[in-house]
């Protein structure tokens, strides 16, 4: 009789600790601490919107040399925190650990070049405004190489790629011969050198190269390809009004200009469009 007391006294203590113990970070975790309630009429009692960002990924959210949080994506946030009359407080938190902080309700907001592609698996599980920067793979080459203009023309030449890139695989399904590298920088160097035809990458990484590390590199971005990668601002599920509010702040900054000056700043061209 003990014994089969104390078995069921083992198994619900086990039961309650699987049950506190149950956290992962899919949007199903946000639980009680993570209701939405009225999450726009809470940031407006409040005064203030808690945005989630990494701060360590330039050009998008890092610390500049004066240590102070910028970049791209801080300063979108910025303007649309002060067209909606909030201040915005952000919360840094690692990749890792960004989606548990929204799930939840650590901050209200993530801003951090989040996508929502098919391999991204969020559509249905988070609430997305209407994208605040577009971009799309690129290929690069020499600024006087006038003979790779399209994705045929890259059969047979020699890219620069890092091996484990996604890249890689991009260049090598072209056709492309394949020279390892460790980064973006190694490539235009060799581009320069002339020891490599191109490289394969994203727009945004080469403009804020090319804006930002060396302006003057005789290159240039001969053509785009593949399907346009659009990034959000991302909510949990059911936020509701906030992300309207959002979305007409972001239109209004579209339409007087202030979304496309921020980006020129970062970039040295819109890339929004």
């Amino acid at each position: 009789m003990k014994k089969a007391l104390l078995g069921l006294l083992f198994m619900s203590i086990f039961a309650i600790l699987a049950a506190c113990g149950n956290g992962d970070d899919s949007a199903s975790d946000s639980g009680e601490n993570g209701s939405n309630g009225d999450l726009w009429q809470e940031v407006q009692d409040k005064g203030e919107i808690t945005v989630g960002t990494e701060g360590t990924y330039a050009p998008f959210t890092f610390h500049d040399d004066s240590g102070e949080l910028t970049g791209y994506d801080v300063e979108v946030m910025k303007e649309v925190g002060k067209r909606l009359d909030l201040d915005v407080k952000f919360e840094e938190t690692q990749w890792d650990s960004m989606f548990s902080g929204l799930n939840s309700a650590r901050f209200d907001v993530i801003a951090n070049q989040v996508g929502k592609g098919e391999n991204d698996n969020r559509v249905g599980q988070y609430d997305f405004s209407d994208p605040y920067t577009k971009s799309q793979s690129v290929v690069v080459t020499a600024a006087d190489n006038n003979d790779i203009t399209a994705i045929e023309d890259v059969e047979g030449k020699t890219s620069a790629q890092s091996l484990t890139s996604n890249y890689n695989a991009v260049a090598t399904e072209a056709g492309a011969q394949i020279e390892g590298v460790e980064g973006l920088a190694q490539s235009i160097q060799l581009i320069e050198q002339g020891r490599v035809d191109l490289t394969f990458n994203d727009k945004l990484a080469v403009l804020d190269y090319l804006n930002n590390t060396e302006k003057d590199a005789p290159v240039k971005i001969a053509f785009e390809t593949g399907e346009p990668n659009e990034t959000y601002f991302t909510f949990r599920k059911d936020s509701g009004e906030i992300v309207e509010q959002f979305n007409k702040a972001l239109d209004e900054m579209r339409e007087d200009g202030t979304l496309a000056e921020i980006s020129t700043k970062w970039f040295g061209e819109d890339v929004n469009k």
